[in-house]
């Protein structure tokens, strides 16, 4: 595919996220034989990356990630953009779409210990640091005698505040430490049926314009048929329960070789004081429809006003 003027590619400015970026650019290069100057990765901050000192719950979860990002999309500054799926609310600004979404990495969860090396040999009353409302919950649920601590920032920091002591033991996601090379950090690979993760995580998405058909072509070549198909049951099992960074939710689709889909839903409280799960399964075509099958399952079964009080 010729390019007649540069592809302007937006990110986040962290290494985890400018890695990504890199990413999605190697495989446009390789797929449509461009040179690496057709393409400009464009480092965009947003709300997320500067408000480090509350939990994302407090401060406008999801989109404090992605909405500069999206509003450089919409005024044209940028052609296409490189988002963690699981930082995507589910519904997009107008005239906007995810236009593909990449292979997907892995989707556990690591635990990183400096008092132990793994979360069932932490002492009671450890602290374990996490900005994440699904980890804190999950780990109260394995773990009440544990104090849970907000930690915020970018991988490198978040390891930083251990190594200082500010708490015995992180989790952080391996997709990231994988494309940062540094998977050697964790101490604990956690088994995804038993501490599932956030829905999307894992996969690098792209985001562009809606009638944008020079993009969509380009990135049709680098979509991933089985993480997009697993990517729509999550987000749909996301969206009936109108989720995001305020709410414990977990999801895993996984599509196997033979073209079903099982997908494994969660919703705890924050405490891990309650918790439902469902599975489901069914063939690929029909994946949003499990995804919102699975969503009202869950919802039911936890009765009304199970988000009231702390889903706001």
């Amino acid at each position: 595919m010729a390019s007649d003027r540069t592809i302007r590619i937006g990110t986040r400015g962290s290494q985890l996220a400018l890695a990504q970026a890199s990413e999605v650019r190697a495989r446009l290069m390789a797929a449509h034989r461009l040179p690496e100057d057709a393409f400009a990765i464009e480092v965009i901050s947003t709300s997320g990356d500067r408000i480090l000192d509350r939990p994302l719950s407090e401060v406008g979860g999801k989109g404090l990630f992605t909405k500069e990002i999206e509003l450089a999309l919409i005024e044209d500054r940028i052609d296409l953009a490189v988002h963690s799926s699981k930082d995507m609310a589910t519904a997009l600004p107008d005239g906007l779409e995810i236009s593909a979404f990449l292979p997907r990495e892995d989707v556990r969860d690591v635990f990183i210990g400096r008092a132990a090396p793994t979360i069932a040999e932490l002492p009671s009353g450890a602290v374990v640091g996490t900005a994440s409302l699904r980890r804190q919950a999950i780990l109260k649920r394995m773990r009440p005698d544990l104090e849970v601590v907000i930690f915020r920032g970018n991988v490198q920091t978040r390891l930083r505040k251990l190594g200082e002591g500010q708490a015995d033991g992180t989790l952080l996601a391996m997709a990231g430490l994988n494309r940062m090379e540094m998977a050697a950090v964790a101490t604990e690979i956690l088994d995804p049926g038993v501490f599932p993760p956030a829905p999307g995580q894992g996969a690098i998405c792209i985001e562009s314009r809606r009638g944008d058909e020079r993009t969509r072509r380009l990135v049709a070549a680098i979509a991933d048929r089985p993480t997009t198909v697993a990517l729509l049951a999550e987000r749909a099992f996301l969206a009936e329960l109108d989720g995001s960074c305020r709410t414990p939710i977990a999801a895993h689709a996984t599509v196997k070789g033979d073209g079903t889909i099982a997908l494994h839903g969660m919703i705890l409280k924050p405490d891990g004081s309650e918790m439902h799960q469902t599975r489901r399964e069914g063939v690929a075509e029909d994946a949003e429809l499990i995804g919102r099958l699975a969503g009202r399952t869950v919802l039911e079964a936890a009765g009304p006003g199970f988000f009231d009080g702390w889903a706001t």
